[in-house]
């Protein structure tokens, strides 16, 4: 909550230059996010979310432009907070296949987790979005996510890591597939175990690391020489 200045903190000879902002903008930031997340972009109207951030209109538009001008905060702060769990689940382990199956597992979890709506920001804001430039927005961003997965995959390819005849295009467009059914579901009413066991399943399509394809492969029995 922002103080009010009194009348003996305003300078000698000046007048107060209108109201001072009575809300915490970060909360009410916070509170937008939950209602376009619950909403999707196009249901979510100005009035829904004065109602929701506890501002009125003229508060809005001063502290954070349009519409369509909060909603591009909100996505910057959803993937640095609530979004941010599967992204850096990916980051943090040594091979890619490894990551798709801990950021895949981390979706689960996080997309039915309590306290908030369920799935993914990102791809429900675009359930029946009919504003061309929003639209695009949120294809970009998860055609940004698929060419990242396929940069990914090309890098592990090229380590040896993957078979060198893996299609690194339809995989990192797999692993998309599944990350974004995951959120629909989620909002179907997945729980995350059974999440969880849909990550399970796709990470099965993959090729196996050039390593465990021989150790997997049948060997012959050696022969035992006749002669003694």
């Amino acid at each position: 909550m922002v103080e009010k200045r009194t009348d003996a903190q305003q300078p000698a000879g000046t007048k107060p230059r209108g109201r001072p902002r009575s809300f915490d903008r970060a909360t009410a930031l916070e509170k937008a996010l939950h209602i376009f997340w619950e909403r999707g972009y196009e249901a979510t109207s100005v009035s829904d979310l004065t109602r929701a951030m506890g501002i009125g209109p003229p508060s809005l538009y001063a502290a954070f432009g349009d519409k369509r001008s909060l909603f591009t905060e909100v996505l910057v702060e959803y993937g640095q907070t609530h979004g941010s769990a599967p992204g850096r689940a990916l980051d943090e382990e040594p091979t890619v296949r490894a990551g798709f199956e801990r950021m895949l597992r981390t979706a689960a979890t996080a997309f039915t987790e309590p306290g908030h709506p369920h799935g993914c920001l990102v791809i429900h804001a675009a359930t029946n979005c009919s504003t061309p430039e929003v639209e695009e927005t949120l294809r970009a961003q998860r055609n940004a996510n698929v060419d990242n997965f396929e940069r990914r995959i090309r890098a592990d390819i090229a380590a040896g890591h993957l078979p060198s005849d893996a299609d690194a295009r339809v995989l990192a467009r797999h692993v998309a597939a599944v990350f974004q059914g995951m959120s629909q579901q989620a909002r179907d009413g997945a729980s995350a175990q059974e999440l969880e066991r849909v990550a399970e399943l796709a990470m099965r399509a993959w090729p196996p690391a050039p390593t465990e394809a021989r150790t997997e492969a049948p060997t012959e029995a050696p022969t035992r020489s006749a002669a003694r």
